[in-house]
């Protein structure tokens, strides 16, 4: 059961993009969708990142080929049920074939298709499917087809994910939505997820590229489920320029709002974590170095002690200490820290709050958003990660994945 997520209900049409899906046969089940296409304006600028996994899958090394070869994508193919992860030669021919598919029903150039796949690792992508199901792809595409694409690309998801936000820049309405998928095997480290964010203002290639590693660090790279990164773990980012507004470098509006869409969209994946129970801010400030006070989080965040301890609603906080002290700091000082779980203090400057009772930290732990703060007082960087708690349902839907 997602923690504290809806399923989304009104999303704004982006201007320049459309979207189709289908039941394809990649899954055995034909309620369930398997394969969408997203279609992008001529001239539309268009940036992305990916997995750092050195067994990448084929359609990521695709991606980077054709993003290398043709900037200016046109199309992005999709594909849940089957990774294409780890299947050599014939699987890059798979997703080359798929490309070409496309490229012949749309009249483009191969390499102005995106292939992205995600689902078992390791089984052989059959491309009759996804070739079979290509022409009508083309055919119903539709600027009202999110909520649909955002269903064809769940695998353990329970819930589709999406986000979608309106302005006014220059008087103009500007649109941005996005969609995501991912459940579990969850530390992107991108640079089992796939976001695809678009908008219809205007904005410069390399600017854009530039835009989305900021906006992935504070939003995608800041969760973990379980701390594996998958082989396919990709996020795109879409301007398509159709709303007639250029969005310049100081438009903090713009930006913020953006900035909001990576991170609602990277919190819903928390939220919708497999087997989660809670949702988990833990915010470290007065660190030396934002990679210092990240290190700290993900290590608590990571700690299967402390997130078995969430689970339990267990106001065990001794595991959180155990978590700071071994994450893999060289300046850290121990008596100059203090620690809060929710508005409860645990420890100042190192030792037990004196005000600290047990009932105080049961309210907190069995709350189903919960947050950690650790201060470190050792200077000004701070860091936010979001993560889940470990429970049976996790354990039983990781076991059961392929039955």
């Amino acid at each position: 059961m997602a923690v504290g997520l809806k399923a989304p209900d009104h999303l704004y049409p982006v201007k320049g993009v459309r979207l189709s899906a289908v039941h394809s046969g990649i899954k055995a089940d034909s309620k369930v969708k398997d394969l969408a296409l997203i279609e992008i304006q001529a001239g539309s600028s268009v940036a992305a990142v990916f997995t750092q996994s050195h067994f990448c899958a084929a359609p990521v090394s695709l991606c980077r080929q054709h993003l290398a070869q043709k900037p200016a994508s046109r199309f992005l193919l999709i594909n849940s049920g089957n990774a294409n992860a780890a299947t050599g030669e014939a699987g890059l021919e798979t997703a080359r074939l798929c490309c070409q598919a496309v490229a012949d029903a749309a009249g483009v150039s191969a390499e102005e298709v995106l292939p992205f796949s995600t689902g078992v690792i390791a089984e052989q992508l059959q491309p009759e499917p996804v070739l079979q199901a290509v022409a009508g792809l083309v055919e119903d595409l539709d600027a009202n087809g999110w909520l649909a694409t955002a269903e064809a690309i769940m695998t353990t998801d329970t819930l589709p994910k999406a986000v979608s936000v309106q302005l006014c820049v220059n008087n103009r309405p500007v649109s941005i939505t996005g969609i995501a998928k991912g459940s579990g095997m969850i530390k992107p480290n991108m640079a089992t997820m796939l976001t695809y964010i678009t908008t219809d203002a205007g904005i410069p290639r390399q600017a854009l590229a530039h835009l989305l590693d900021g906006l992935v660090a504070t939003s995608f790279n800041s969760i973990t489920v379980d701390g594996d990164t998958s082989t396919n773990d990709s996020c795109v980012l879409v301007a398509t320029g159709a709303s007639g507004v250029e969005i310049e470098d100081g438009d903090t509006e713009f930006h913020a709002a953006l900035q909001q869409v990576f991170e609602k969209l990277a919190q819903a994946i928390i939220r919708d974590a497999e087997g989660a129970t809670k949702f988990v801010e833990i915010s470290v400030e007065g660190a030396a170095s934002v990679a210092d006070a990240r290190s700290i989080g993900f290590t608590i965040a990571e700690s299967p002690l402390v997130k078995t301890a969430l689970f339990a609603s267990d106001p065990n906080w001794g595991r959180f200490i155990m978590a700071i002290g071994r994450s893999p700091l060289e300046q850290i000082d121990t008596d100059r820290i203090d620690l809060y779980l929710g508005s409860v203090r645990l420890l100042h400057r190192g030792l037990p709050d004196p005000g600290y009772r047990e009932s105080l930290g049961q309210d907190e732990m069995s709350r189903d958003e919960i947050s950690i703060r650790v201060n470190l007082n050792l200077g000004d960087a701070s860091a936010r990660i979001w993560t889940s708690d470990l429970s049976y349902e996790y354990v039983k839907i990781n076991a059961e994945y392929r039955s």
